[in-house]
């Protein structure tokens, strides 16, 4: 039976632990704070899960960033009452909340992999089954289908938002007190929410020169335009955007200077491109001298890869442990964020699964209530199937140790990938018109005809084609030549985006080079390999190489 009233409990602790590991730390918090006491729509805040704060300063005020629709926004008056549900022997009548007893879902078990063996043979032999019963959170459990699958809050879960502070500050420990972080439905839905919190209609988004197409596509309905920022192989050049905002003419563009900057800082998409940490830096300063707000949206960081030894050479070994995986990693933007100027954009979708549409920011305190105002009147949060499953799989059974060990096997796994497919291009691509380079971390390879110092990062490769060697390439466009080839690609049976898709500034801007954009993601290993080949054959024939 379900409880006549429910009981919530916030458990906060913030004294400090002198321990090997920040991982270490957190078991250690952890234990001294024992159980987690919060039920359905109880209230939260990664402030309940942080560590000592001591020294940090604040980060600075917004409201004159922030637009009119965000400022505009009030607190739920019906969500508010979550504050008095931690009140002991408080019965509640206030909230619509459905009695649980009537959910027709007893239990969900879903099977994972053990740590540290992640193969899908593995998993099928040795994996372990996991539970999420309907009321376990009654006895020795923390979180249950009757907690998840009712109403939430628009921070999402105190579960869920427990594991993402901690994992936040393992990663990136951001050297400002008031961070805080919410879930979000993925980061595309978050991405749109922001545009809302900070931008006007007409106003202008920076961004690198190729960018991500949802993120020009959601800003489009907005009211909003892209400039984009000059690249080179570390990605956006920080003096090109000194100079777009320090001669920004707002009578000739009809519109202010920009102040809101989207950027993909590890494996972009679409080049693969990573900055260094000495360019995220750079690009810091940039945006300090000209207070701008960055959109650090990052779903490729985890996915940095090993060094790309060449084809017939030997592998580099994995990282020998976790700490030595986090130290490796580039610092992030919100490891440097002094002022709070910076909100971060994380996702499961490409380290765990696409389909649980769950994600999270981290943001000062100001931005993160500004967006969980957006949130209750919107997303409301993410579906709680996704939230306990992903709870049972992370903190539950694999915990942070875990899901590190679970990151560095992914990154192994992409680099196996990765060298499969460059190893395709140097076998079948037609290197005078094709050129590339090895990716650093993602899901892409770009082909470029570009220094082969260039680094790219993100499940994809960047190829760069020398239109100007077509033999119509003195009576065609360069957008007639680029639909040529894709097209005679689709005929060869084999699919790769077009690089104009990804230009920041849209169906006005023509390109001066050519691009395609492969993924080395999904498809089977025999299958990467005939699909460069395919691509070699359309682009032979096309330049009339054959």
């Amino acid at each position: 039976m379900a409880p006549t009233a429910i009981d919530t409990q916030a458990i906060t602790d913030t004294e400090a632990f002198s321990l090997l590991s920040p991982v270490h730390e957190v078991s250690a918090r952890r234990a001294k704070a024992g159980k987690l006491i919060a039920g359905v729509a109880s209230y939260t805040s990664s402030d309940f899960f942080k560590s000592p704060i001591a020294g940090k300063p604040l980060a600075r005020r917004w409201d004159h960033r922030l637009s009119l629709e965000s400022r505009s926004r009030q607190p739920s008056a019906l969500k508010k009452t979550a504050l008095y549900l931690k009140r002991p022997g408080l019965i509640s009548l206030g909230g619509g909340l459905p009695c649980p007893d009537y959910f027709p879902f007893e239990e969900v078990t879903v099977k994972v992999p053990t740590p540290p063996h992640f193969s899908e043979k593995e998993t099928r032999e040795t994996g372990t089954a996991v539970t999420a019963h309907k009321y376990e959170a009654q006895g020795h459990g923390e979180y249950d289908l009757s907690i998840a699958l009712n109403y939430g809050l628009g921070t999402g879960s105190a579960q869920m938002i427990r594991f993402v502070t901690e994992h936040t500050e393992i990663v990136c420990s951001p050297p400002y007190a008031d961070w805080n972080c919410s879930l979000t439905v993925g980061s595309t839905s978050a991405l749109e929410q922001t545009y809302r919190m900070f931008c006007e209609r007409g106003d202008y988004v920076l961004s690198e020169e190729f960018t991500f197409s949802a993120a020009i596509e959601t800003a489009l309905p907005l009211g909003l335009k892209f400039v984009g920022i000059r690249m080179d192989a570390e990605g956006l050049l920080p003096d090109a955007m000194d100079e777009i905002l320090s001669n920004w003419d707002a009578e000739a563009r009809g519109a202010r200077k920009p102040f809101l900057l989207y950027t993909v800082p590890s494996g972009q998409n679409p080049t693969g491109a990573t900055q260094g940490a000495v360019r995220r830096r750079e690009i810091y300063k940039v945006a300090q001298k000209h207070d701008i707000y960055i959109i650090e949206d990052e779903p490729y960081y985890f996915l940095q890869m090993q060094p790309y030894t060449g084809p017939n050479t030997a592998d580099v070994p994995p990282p020998e442990s976790n700490e030595a995986f986090l130290k490796a990693l580039i610092p992030t933007y919100l490891s440097m964020d002094t002022d709070g100027r910076v909100m971060r954009m994380d996702s499961f979708s490409k380290v765990i699964a696409p389909g649980c549409r769950l994600g999270w920011i981290t943001a000062s305190e100001q931005i993160i209530e500004r967006f969980v105002r957006s949130n209750e009147c919107s997303n409301q949060n993410p579906s709680g199937f996704s939230q306990i499953i992903l709870y049972k799989l992370l903190d539950e059974n694999w915990g942070h140790d875990g899901y590190l060990q679970w990151l560095i096997n992914l990154r192994m796994e992409y680099t196996r990938r990765r060298d499969v497919i460059l190893a395709a291009c140097e076998k079948y691509l037609p290197k005078e018109i094709v050129s590339w380079n090895p990716p650093m971390a993602g899901m892409f390879v770009s082909y470029l005809r570009v220094p082969r110092t260039l680094c790219t990062n993100n499940f994809k490769l960047w190829l760069k084609v020398a239109w100007k060697l077509h033999p119509s390439s003195d009576s065609s466009s360069i957008l007639k030549i680029e639909d040529e080839i894709y097209m005679a690609a689709i005929e060869k049976g084999v699919l790769c985006c077009k690089g104009s898709w990804f230009s920041a500034e849209g169906s006005e801007f023509v390109p001066e080079d050519m691009f395609f954009r492969a993924t080395f993601a999904a498809a089977s290993e025999d299958k990467m390999m005939i699909a460069i080949e395919r691509f070699g054959i359309a682009v032979r024939e096309a330049f009339g190489l054959v």
